[in-house]
């Protein structure tokens, strides 16, 4: 397994060893003692799922009140994952990274606590995957619009083309405007 410093304090990429041959593959997708050496202490305690179509973006989403450690990855598809920064005393504040996340390459985000998250669906469909440190709390969830220009995301958009968002994610705020943890 390889681990990836992406600059951003904590926000890990990872890149399991993959084993395969004509048959198909196999990789561990985690294992609790391998990732704690690696910095990822947290207990996660729900796993999510979601399928989404060509197009569509989801977030920038995060929990004002029990905020979540993430693990994600793409099980089926292709995706471009995003972590923002949102700590507020972090020298790395406002600053994001992105990576194309697949079901070719394997890769997983560690995303811990203090970022904002989201993705856009570059492939036909995708199916996403999220290991989570706490529970979902819909009454703490909040957001940063996906295009905030200070937040400078190069999403793979093809020009002329508009993503596809959720009604909640349509009325996100700024960076500069949001209620931050």
């Amino acid at each position: 397994m390889e681990v990836v410093e992406t600059g951003l304090a904590g926000l890990l990429l990872i890149k399991p060893k993959v084993f395969g041959d004509a048959r198909g593959y196999f990789f561990e997708s985690y294992q609790a003692e391998r990732y704690r050496k690696m910095g990822v202490t947290c207990d996660f305690v729900q796993d999510n799922m979601s399928r989404s179509q060509q197009g569509v973006l989801r977030g920038l989403h995060f929990q004002t009140q029990h905020p979540q450690d993430k693990l994600v990855t793409v099980s089926r598809g292709q995706v471009f994952d995003v972590a923002v920064d949102i700590r507020q005393n972090s020298p790395t504040f406002g600053k994001s990274y992105g990576v194309v996340l697949s079901d070719e390459n394997h890769w997983q985000l560690f995303v811990p606590k203090g970022f904002a998250h989201g993705f856009y669906v570059m492939s036909e469909s995708a199916d996403f995957h999220y290991k989570c440190s706490d529970y979902y709390h819909p009454e703490f969830e909040l957001g940063i619009i996906w295009n905030d220009p200070a937040l400078n995301i190069d999403w793979p958009i093809p020009i002329g083309a508009t993503p596809l968002l959720s009604a909640k994610d349509q009325k996100f705020a700024l960076l500069k405007e949001a209620t931050l943890p």
